[in-house]
């Protein structure tokens, strides 16, 4: 039995049964004699699901390119998949933690939602489970504990580069739609800091005006009529799947989209069939990471295709998966254990923290350089830099996408930020 079907069949299907078991510890994965269980929680269900397929891919893909160099110190890493759900449904991340702490997991990687990886965190923290996050950006989530990283830069990185878009094409009265959970503020907190240090009114929506909206909202027409009395010359809108309700609302009241209105990484996402033709054109979105090359894409495809049975439509924050787990088993190589405390000390220095580290691209590579005695930096598909004391990237990029014809999204070009 080859070793992908053994890792990931019914990976979707299984992260949705029903859970509920008894926690235990998972400090008994010292040494090298256990395999490396890793965990998922990652959005099956929900309104961030459109983000789970490339994300379950490139975990997945990371543990088969793992076994197929030989494993974590002499043993194939084991996955235990699971559904994180969203903000409207807390009841579905929390039984996934319990889940995976019942199944003795070392590292999880997830969540996607900064809100849900809030509820668990501490879950995990207290049984020594590495989390590792390829995607939240909420910049409270910065150094929040040892058994806390992620692969994706927090909102500082994408508030300055959101921000300077909306600048740069000219617009000096801004209003905002976003969703009450931290990652809908966070992320809106740091937009409004670089828009207004340039100059731009914040004319609906800011920070302390309470007209957030509540996750799961489907109703905007209050909150759009109240916007565009304001006469904004831009419009941001921060959600999930909400924005297909917003959008709905703006058309019906005539708002014009193409070269007003800005997305993030919670909605940048495909909306071909969703609306008419054209009615999107010109919407530009942001999403953290630099653009997975063809060949990585074809081969998350391939792999998501191959256990799940349909090709990737998308392909956010499947890099950024791929190196959370490569980067944990890194860590358990350098640390010649496979428990979380092992991990969580060792993940800084196998992505670079140490000086003089050898630079490294893959998982095999890396374990090549640390058993010759070197200490590594694991440069991987993501394009970030070194984790900082904090456990966040020390520089990533920004990814620009400008909506189609289609409402389908094209990649445009990425801007490199650093992170202090």
């Amino acid at each position: 039995m080859n070793r992908r079907s053994t890792a990931a069949r019914g990976l979707a299907l299984a992260a949705v049964l029903s859970l509920g078991l008894t926690a235990c510890s998972t400090t008994s994965g010292e040494g090298s004699d256990e395999p490396l269980k890793v965990g998922t929680i990652l959005p099956i269900t929900g309104t961030l699901a459109f983000l789970g397929p490339p994300e379950v891919a490139g975990v997945g893909l990371a543990i088969d390119d793992i076994n197929e160099a030989g494993g974590v110190l002499g043993n194939d890493v084991e996955l235990v998949p699971g559904d994180s759900g969203d903000t409207t449904d807390f009841s579905v991340a929390d039984s996934t933690a319990t889940d995976l702490i019942s199944q003795d997991v070392s590292v999880v990687i997830g969540a996607a939602s900064s809100a849900v990886s809030l509820r668990v965190v501490d879950k995990f923290a207290e049984q020594e489970i590495m989390e590792i996050s390829p995607a939240n950006t909420a910049a409270n989530l910065s150094g929040y504990s040892d058994f806390y990283a992620r692969t994706a830069p927090p909102d500082t990185v994408q508030g300055a580069a959101l921000g300077n878009l909306v600048l740069d094409d000219g617009h000096q009265t801004v209003g905002f739609l976003v969703q009450n959970e931290d990652y809908g503020t966070g992320l809106r907190d740091n937009v409004q800091k670089t828009l207004e240090e340039g100059g731009a009114e914040i004319v609906y929506g800011g920070t302390g005006e309470g007209q957030e909206f509540q996750p799961g909202e489907t109703n905007f027409a209050s909150q759009v009529t109240d916007l565009l009395a304001q006469e904004p010359d831009a419009i941001n809108i921060i959600a999930f799947e909400e924005t297909k309700a917003i959008v709905a609302e703006l058309l019906a009241q005539g708002w014009e989209f193409d070269g007003t209105t800005y997305f993030c990484d919670g909605n940048t996402a495909s909306y071909e069939g969703e609306f008419d033709e054209g009615t999107l054109s010109g919407v530009v979105g942001t999403i953290p990471g630099a653009q997975a090359e063809e060949d990585f894409q074809q081969r998350l495809s391939d792999y998501y295709e191959e256990t799940e049975g349909s090709p990737l439509e998308d392909y956010s924050y499947g890099p950024e998966s791929y190196d959370a787990t490569i980067l944990a088993a890194l860590a358990a190589v350098r640390g010649e254990g496979t428990n979380g405390a092992t991990i969580s000390e060792n993940i800084k220095a196998v992505s670079g923290a140490e000086e003089g580290s050898v630079e490294v691209t893959s998982f095999e590579e890396g374990v090549e350089a640390l058993e010759n005695g070197d200490e590594i930096r694991y440069v991987g598909v993501s394009g970030i830099g070194p984790l900082n004391e904090e456990n966040d990237p020390s520089s990533a990029f920004i990814g620009v996408y400008e909506y189609q014809e289609d409402n389908t999204i094209e990649w445009t070009n990425a801007v490199e930020g650093s992170i202090g």
